[in-house]
């Protein structure tokens, strides 16, 4: 974005009498000429030494982390600064300077894709500008540049044109404010998907430096951001023979594998390119090139993102790629492209929740995911000149640490690395008389993964209107005084079972929804002569790599359990007579069971106790937060530590040792489902804190039929496994109430016995 180099620049070239101190001119110097790094060197170990840095410099300095994405850096130096302009350095030869720290914060959350926190540390910088001073251009163009992406990467399209009009009127007369207003504007018409007015910002002859400035700049390093906006936007206005030859030279450029947010989207649209000629083979080498880079970080792969108005869906890379190679006939690797599809989904969904706090469940975990995250900011970060070999030793060194982590703590490096089983050894944890299934979808087209022992075969399905069908057979459902829900139940079983049902010879099924088919009851799906219940024994994963990640827990018999009935929530209406009741039934099941009813069913007695159990049965009411699946919760009694919701934020920092884990709640088996696709919910939460197996629901469950089907559940289970022994307590049900409101809700997922 080079944030303060305009204003740098004609605050010296236009003014040089001002600048009376060599060193600051010295510094300014290095800043225009993009030797950042010698501008570190020169002014951190002064900040590190506890010397009078001033305003100014600090300026300089945390505009050069910015630059070379040293995002924690910027920040740091940022509040420094912020302490400085407090204490009375706030202008320089009468420019002023108190804005600049809330800049620095906007553009690193911008560039973080922390649109709301850019957007708010935006405006108050903008709440500050003075127009009498001298950087006042410059500064309106840096504001509003970051307000315009923002708003329009958050659709506000009405807000960010607002900041594009804004920038429009900024006068030129005796600036060189001409490229960054008009990259400016480029970026906010590419956030927009304006590209042809992109494409005329960019091309403007204003956008240009001036040869005066020239010896200022790198050419090459710092306009490449500026150079994909322009290829970009001819590709998208149709002009694909220039933006062909442009990304093959852009695919050239020493320092592209720098600009990894820029990398794999110029890899993608060349692979469209090559595709729309008819050239399938290089289209798949390049999408798994593009795959390579997109893996190769967790969530800093959108650094780009603010310096070129533009987020890519990395989910369509996946996509096209998985399509392509089942069109090939090559159905296990399109299998395993779909894995680390819903890895990739998972990691980008908890690095976008900043206020969950993953916790290592050793010390050595915890330190290797420190030098973990140390080494992918590293790999983020522009190398200094001569040390291009920089970038090399850095991903050797991720690649390294992510291995560590795999060995030391897989749960954890499932939530924080694209990691994803190969399908022979999730082949290998099925067992002999049971099959996979697992889904998957784009924008066109529906796929299912049939997975047995020997073989991974792929076939198309009907793609369109999935959604709304599903949507409709779980609105039927919600009715048990009526069978409307048998013609949805039929259509839904010809569209996603009947083509696949050839293929299986086994009667227990694992199932890998993708998208809104996680709130599909599978069991529930009805050919002219039964249900699937009726023919198979089915359990749920949020992915097929769950397998290997569940095989190292040991199935332990069940020796404690710790049973939370109708939590006293203070409104009578939220009690739950049969909760209370489905509790100390259970409990006669279990003798040594520890039974917690009403006021003693707290959040604070689970947090610090449930560690010691081996099943924990929650006969309480749950509440799903569509918005932010991260704040859906158990509803527990509030006690003087807490307000009684368990989150689902909270699992990540809790521990159990549990081989069970029963929601007999409401919606306890939804979460929110990703773009690709894996879904933040109770169960993986669950599963993350240590729990083998989950029994969820799907919808707001009959209080009388769970405690029914509940208190069978638990009495088959010691003879039959949790797989079987909740479908007959299904059955069981289904006998007095046919319904499938009745018995359909409840899922399992994770280890079936």
């Amino acid at each position: 974005m080079r944030l303060w180099k305009t204003a740098l620049l004609a605050f010296l070239v236009l003014l040089p009498g001002w600048t009376n101190a060599a060193s600051n001119l010295a510094l300014s110097s290095l800043l225009q000429q993009g030797k950042h790094h010698e501008l570190i060197r020169e002014l951190q170990p002064e900040v590190d030494s506890g010397k009078d840095v001033s305003s100014f410099q600090l300026m300089m300095l945390g505009g050069a982390y910015y630059e070379v994405r040293r995002y924690n850096n910027a920040l740091a130096v940022a509040d420094l600064m912020a302490k400085r302009i407090s204490a009375g350095d706030s202008s320089y030869f009468g420019a002023d300077l108190s804005v600049y720290p809330q800049i620095i914060r906007a553009a690193v959350n911008l560039d973080q894709g922390v649109y709301e926190q850019a957007i708010r540390h935006a405006t108050e910088a903008y709440g500050r500008l003075k127009q009498s001073q001298f950087f006042y251009r410059s500064q309106l163009v840096l504001i509003n540049n970051i307000l315009g992406v923002a708003n329009a990467l958050l659709g506000r399209a009405d807000a960010a044109r607002n900041s594009l009009e804004a920038i429009r009127k900024v006068d030129l007369t005796m600036s060189n404010l001409g490229p960054e207003k008009f990259i400016a504007m480029a970026r906010i018409h590419m956030a927009l998907k304006e590209y042809d007015k992109a494409l005329a910002a960019v091309n403007d002859r204003d956008a240009d430096v001036s040869p005066l400035l020239t010896m200022f700049y790198d050419p090459t390093f710092q306009n490449l951001p500026r150079h994909f906006i322009r290829l970009k936007s001819l590709f998208e206005t149709g002009r694909t023979s220039e933006a062909k030859q442009g990304y093959d030279q852009l695919l050239k450029h020493p320092q592209i594998a720098q600009f990894g947010g820029i990398y794999w989207l110029v890899l993608y649209d060349r692979a469209r390119i090559a595709l729309a000629e008819g050239d399938r083979a290089t289209a798949i080498e390049l999408l798994r090139r593009a795959v390579e880079i997109i893996e190769l970080q967790r969530s800093s792969i959108d650094s780009e993102t603010g310096r070129i108005g533009f987020v890519g869906d990395k989910q369509s890379v996946y996509q096209m790629l998985v399509s392509l190679l089942v069109a090939d006939g090559s159905d296990t690797a399109a299998f395993e492209y779909v894995e680390r599809s819903k890895a990739r989904a998972l990691v980008d969904l908890l690095a976008s929740q900043k206020s969950v706090k993953v916790e290592a469940r050793n010390p050595d975990a915890g330190n290797t995911l420190l030098k973990l995250s140390q080494a992918e900011a590293d790999l983020v970060a522009l190398p200094a000149p001569g040390e291009r070999e920089g970038g090399a030793r850095s991903r050797s060194a991720v690649s390294v640490l992510r291995s560590q982590l795999q060995t030391q703590a897989p749960e954890l490096a499932s939530l924080v690395t694209v990691t994803s089983t190969p399908p022979n050894v999730i082949q290998a944890l099925l067992m002999p008389d049971e099959a996979l299934l697992e889904y998957y979808y784009t924008g066109q087209e529906l796929l299912v993964f049939v997975m047995t022992g020997d073989a991974v075969r792929a076939a198309r399905l009907e793609r369109a209107g999935l959604e709304e069908s599903v949507i409709a057979f779980r609105a039927s459902l919600a009715n048990p005084a009526t069978n409307d829900y048998l013609g949805q139940s039929r259509a839904l079983y010809e569209r996603l079972f009947k083509p696949v049902a050839g293929m299986l010879r086994a009667g227990k099924l694992v199932v890998v929804p993708h998208g809104v088919l996680h709130y599909l009851p599978f069991n529930a799906l009805r050919s002219d002569k039964s249900f699937l219940i009726d023919d198979y024994s089915i359990r749920v994963e949020p992915s097929a790599s769950v397998l290997k990640l569940m095989e190292g827990r040991e199935k332990r018999p069940v020796s404690s359990a710790l049973l939370l009935g109708n939590p006293d929530l203070g409104r009578p209406e939220f009690d739950l007579k049969f909760a209370q009741e489905e509790a100390t039934a259970i409990a006669r099941l279990m003798p040594e069971a520890r039974i917690l009813v009403r006021g003693e069913a707290t959040r604070s007695f689970v947090r610090a106790q449930a560690e010691r159990y081996t099943v924990i049965h929650f006969a309480t009411h749950g509440l799903f937060d569509l918005k932010e699946p991260l704040n859906s919760a158990l509803l527990l009694a509030p006690d003087q530590e807490s307000d009684g919701r368990l989150t689902v934020g909270d699992l990540y920092t809790l521990k159990l040792d549990a081989t069970l884990v029963t929601l007999s709640a409401c919606e306890t088996a939804l979460g929110k489902v990703a773009n690709g696709d894996d879904v933040v919910g109770f169960t993986r939460g669950l599963l993350y804190a240590g729990a083998s197996s989950i029994v969820s629901s799907l919808w707001n469950v009959d209080d009388l039929a769970t405690r029914d089907l509940m208190v069978d559940f638990y009495a088959n289970l010691p003879k039959l496994g949790k797989q079987e022994a909740l479908r007959q307590a299904q059955l069981g049900v289904r006998t007095r109430r046919d319904h499938p409101f009745f018995w359909a809700a409840f899922i399992l997922t994770g280890n079936a016995q």
